[in-house]
């Protein structure tokens, strides 16, 4: 694989710590959200970082793909819901649902292009096969 980015993050004491990447633009305390048995509050957590983190990469696949085929995309938008649940044998599992909003384009336009994001978009192969993923196409009405 040819190298396009690198960039490093250390994490503390992790869900309870703090995490900074190496340039210091991402510099934050983590908590256990209260769901999950911590004190929550104003802290983010490693669901919500990959949840930002898949929303916005999936995004930029989808600008590649609408370029591709000369649609315009509009103000859309990607919400990406992250869900830490239990497998039947015990294991922590992710799930994750991307509810993409693209206004003003038809239906068929809309899902050839959410699922041919989902297919060149980097997030989206890292979790093939490993987590279940939702997608969700949302229209004007």
């Amino acid at each position: 694989m040819k190298n396009l980015y690198k960039t490093k993050v250390t994490t503390h004491a992790g869900r309870n710590g703090h995490t900074r990447s190496e340039d210091g633009v991402l510099d934050m305390e983590l908590r256990m959200p209260k769901e999950l048995g911590g004190e929550g509050g104003d802290y983010s957590n490693p669901e919500q970082l990959f949840a930002a983190g898949y929303s916005s990469c999936y995004g930029s696949a989808l600008e590649v793909v609408a370029k591709k085929h000369k649609v315009d995309l509009g103000d859309y938008s990607v919400t990406a819901t992250i869900k830490l649940g239990k497998t039947e044998s015990g294991n922590l599992q992710l799930s994750a649902i991307l509810d993409t909003y693209i206004p003003e384009v038809d239906v068929e336009t809309g899902e050839k292009l959410v699922n041919e994001a989902h297919e060149i978009c980097p997030y989206s192969r890292a979790t093939r096969d490993n987590i279940d993923v939702t997608l969700n196409l949302l229209l004007d009405e």
